[in-house]
């Protein structure tokens, strides 16, 4: 595995799963993998599990960390070839990631969707730029688009939960009160499609995530009927796709309640974390015994290491 941008590039999710479970019960088997090795973690956005649950993964394999916070701590970057840098950019992409690609063996990128051109959010254009110039591999810290590190850490403690039965999964969006991302959304979309399960994505209508990543999954815009003998329940909210970044339903009647959850089958109540209590979801519900948030961000510690992992092993 070169770069980690995508769920896909793991190759096979359900082996990359096993792994990862093996690797929790002891995280310092591989620590020799790493030594003299050394990441950089470039941040254009806030973080805390990302941040710690990565670090923690490459302290783990014994490797050296590097942390940049480049909204308060670096230059402000240039994307855009033929440029002329008169503005307030300072420094072009092009000499960034080369010069960082000497200080480290792996970078791994956080920088969100800007939410007002769909266009260049689509484009990836910074983790597609440190593709290009870095000369070294990119992980997906959570992109414009996507949040594989999520999304494994979720196939992982659904893995840990699983049912008897071939079960069925409902990703709900919920009501936020400012415009956010679709890439917890996307990468999730992406994680169940290779999974063997029933998936059913619910949303109020003029929510539709990008067709290109849901393609042929179920869609319900009834929430109630799509929560039916559910054995998962993953939250997230998601802004408009087809008008770009808008918020257009801040309805509560989409909030996650334990009346929602008891027409379930008992179901696994899911989110990524940060989550506005109250507004997305009922304290009644993410207090439960039926919530497993924690375990899904203990879980992104050997999501990340997996990766990294495989990284290491595949560069020597």
């Amino acid at each position: 595995m070169i770069h980690f941008t995508n769920i896909n590039d793991l190759g096979n999710l359900q082996k990359a799963v096993q792994e990862a479970l093996e690797i929790k019960k002891n995280p310092m088997q591989n620590k020799a993998l790493g030594e003299g090795k050394t990441i950089c973690m470039l941040f254009f956005n806030n973080s805390l599990r990302t941040r710690l649950s990565t670090q923690k993964a490459a302290q783990n394999l014994g490797m050296n960390v590097i942390v940049m916070n480049f909204g308060s701590e670096g230059w402000e970057l240039e994307y855009e070839d033929g440029a002329v840098m008169n503005g307030s950019k300072s420094e072009h992409v092009k000499e960034a990631a080369k010069v960082i690609a000497q200080y480290c063996d792996i970078v791994a990128i956080r920088a969100f969707a800007s939410l007002t051109d769909k266009e260049k959010d689509q484009a990836e254009i910074v983790i597609s730029s440190f593709k290009k110039y870095a000369g070294i591999p990119v992980v997906n810290m959570e992109s414009a688009t996507g949040h594989p590190l999520q999304a494994l850490a979720d196939a992982i403690t659904m893995e840990e939960f699983k049912t008897a039965h071939k079960p069925k999964v409902v990703l709900s969006w919920a009501p936020h009160p400012k415009a956010l991302p679709h890439a917890v959304a996307n990468s999730f979309v992406e994680m169940m499609q290779l999974q063997d399960a029933d998936f059913v994505i619910t949303h109020p209508e003029g929510y539709e995530l990008d067709p290109d990543i849901t393609k042929n999954s179920t869609i319900e815009h009834n929430q109630e009927k799509a929560f039916e003998n559910a054995d998962f329940v993953y939250v997230k909210n998601w802004s408009s796709f087809k008008d770009y970044g808008r918020v257009m339903n801040s309805d509560s009647a989409w909030t996650i309640t334990a009346e929602k959850m008891q027409l379930t089958n008992n179901a696994k109540f899911m989110h990524c974390l940060p989550v506005r209590r109250n507004v997305i979801v009922t304290d009644e519900v993410i207090d439960s015994e039926n919530s497993i948030v924690i375990q899904q961000a203990n879980n992104r510690t050997y999501s990340a290491q997996i990766v990294l992992k495989k990284i290491l092993e595949s560069h020597g």
